[in-house]
């Protein structure tokens, strides 16, 4: 049995988005290696088709990622000077679940009324034009911590971090042809 469940937030601090999903089938847990790889294309590839500049990874905040995820607990850190995507989910549920759940957001931004909305903050940290850096982890957790089935919790950072009060215009660019 799959669980659901959709939290939003964002913190002045530290821009921050969350979202539970069901589980997506895409893979099993991977190394950190297969981690990297696999977001830095997945992020690179969504910022793209924005027209944001490829991301790097940030080694240097990996290890607060990681001590995060592992907690199982569906909050956002509090991690300052981040801005930070999580998702979770049940099954098989990895980085592409997670991305391909931030980025169904685009269709919803209002670019006529650029800015913050629950519904679109994933997608914005994402693509968010002033951010260099990410770094993700996923953490496979126990039955009865973020749902009661066994579930995958897939956490990101970005520096510098994205989604402030007037400065969606110049950050979140629209889809290139």
């Amino acid at each position: 049995m799959n669980s659901l469940a959709l939290l939003l937030l964002s913190l002045s601090v530290s821009p921050s988005t969350v979202s539970a999903l069901p589980s997506g089938g895409d893979t099993q847990l991977q190394s950190r290696q297969d981690i990297q790889s696999q977001a830095l294309d997945l992020h690179n590839n969504a910022r793209a088709q924005f027209g944001a500049s490829p991301l790097t990874w940030n080694g240097g905040i990996l290890g607060q990622v990681q001590a995060h995820a592992n907690k199982c607990v569906f909050f956002l850190s509090t991690d300052s000077g981040v801005g930070e995507n999580i998702a979770a989910g049940t099954g098989n549920f990895g980085m592409s679940n997670a991305m391909d759940s931030w980025m169904g957001e685009a269709s919803k931004y209002d670019y006529n009324n650029p800015g913050f909305s629950d519904a679109t903050g994933h997608f914005t940290q994402v693509v968010w034009k002033s951010t260099t850096q990410v770094a993700c982890a996923i953490a496979s957790c126990g039955a009865n911590t973020i749902f009661s089935d066994p579930s995958h919790f897939v956490v990101c950072q970005y520096t510098p971090p994205g989604n402030f009060a007037g400065q969606f215009p110049q950050n979140v660019g629209r889809p290139v042809n």
